[in-house]
């Protein structure tokens, strides 16, 4: 699949980062709030981007599945960052990562 073809309406307008590539490490998609974040790099793999630590966790990924869920603080704003594989009739097809500003203060309630 190409930029060209990844469609996310879904995601265009939503509050959070959405950023997706396919199994090579080639973003497909990014919506506004990614490109504003990461500056528009569909088309160009994000493997470069990262250190070797995050590398063998983006090839672990993509070879098994799973996400990687943590949270990170950056410029004073704390965020978490929430990746997982997205697959296409079974198989995984890349990843997809959320980010998403938290507030420092973060309810949190135990329900069932």
């Amino acid at each position: 699949m190409t930029t060209n073809e990844w469609n996310c309406p879904w995601a265009d307008e939503t509050d959070c980062a959405v950023t997706v590539c396919d199994t090579e490490g080639t973003v497909l998609y990014q919506n506004a709030r990614s490109t504003a974040v990461n500056g528009d790099v569909r088309g160009r793999s994000l493997i470069p981007c990262h250190n070797e630590r995050s590398r063998a966790v983006i090839r672990r990924l993509l070879e098994e599945g799973g996400r990687n869920i943590y949270t990170i603080e950056k410029r004073g704003v704390r965020k978490l960052i929430y990746q997982t594989v997205w697959r296409r009739e079974g198989r995984i097809g890349g990843l997809v990562e959320f980010s998403l500003e938290i507030p420092v203060e973060l309810p949190h309630y135990v329900r069932g």
